[in-house]
C-alpha cells in the first residue's frame, strides 16, 4: 500500500472502531468477542483496503465484513477453547428493565447464528431488509422469512413474555 492509502485507512479505522464495536457488541453480547470481532474485521479491511476503500458504501462493506466474521465466528466454534467460560461483567445500574434486556439477550443467544443476525441488524441496528440481504448475501425474502422464523422461535423460548425489541415499521 501507498503512504496515502495506509493514511486513508488509518483514519477510517479510528473513526469507525467505536460504532464497529458496538455492532460487534450487538451481535454476540461479548465486550471481548465484539473486540476479537473488530480486531479481524479490521484486518480484513486491511488486507482488502484498495478494494474496498473503492466501495461506493465503504460503510456497507466492512459492515458486511464484521458480519460475516461473526457468522463464521459461530460455525467454528465447537473447535474454540474458552479459558475462561462466558463471563460478562455486570454493571450496576439504577435501569429496572436490565432483566428484561438480560433475558432477551440470552433469548438471542439461543437462536440460530443467522437468525440471530437478522434480528439484531434489523431491530437493533435498525437496517432495512435490503441492507439486511446484502450483508448476508441473502435474498430479501430470505430475510423476511429468517426474520419471521426468529422472532416465532423468540416467542417460544421467552414463553408468555413478548420479546420487546424496537419494530418500529418495516422499510
Amino acid at each position: 500500500m501507498t503512504e496515502s492509502s495506509d493514511a486513508d485507512y488509518v483514519a477510517y479505522a479510528h473513526g469507525r472502531t467505536p460504532a464497529l464495536r458496538r455492532w460487534a457488541y450487538l451481535l454476540c453480547a461479548d465486550v471481548h468477542q465484539a473486540d476479537d470481532l473488530v480486531q479481524e474485521t479490521l484486518t480484513t479491511v486491511y488486507s482488502r483496503w484498495q478494494k474496498v476503500s473503492r466501495a461506493d458504501n465503504i460503510d456497507g462493506y466492512v459492515h458486511r465484513i464484521l458480519v460475516r466474521t461473526f457468522l463464521d465466528e459461530r460455525r467454528r466454534r465447537w473447535w474454540k477453547v474458552g479459558l475462561f467460560g462466558d463471563h460478562t461483567p455486570e454493571r450496576m445500574t439504577g435501569d429496572h428493565g436490565i432483566e428484561e434486556r438480560t433475558d432477551l439477550r440470552t433469548a438471542l443467544s439461543r437462536l440460530a447464528p443467522r437468525q440471530q443476525a437478522v434480528l439484531v441488524l434489523r431491530f437493533l441496528c435498525d437496517q432495512s431488509v435490503a441492507d439486511v440481504a446484502l450483508q448476508l448475501g441473502c435474498s430479501e425474502g430470505t430475510v423476511k422469512s429468517q426474520t419471521s422464523h426468529a422472532l416465532a422461535a423468540l416467542r417460544r423460548i421467552l414463553g408468555d413474555r413478548e420479546p420487546s425489541l424496537n419494530t418500529g415499521g418495516s422499510r
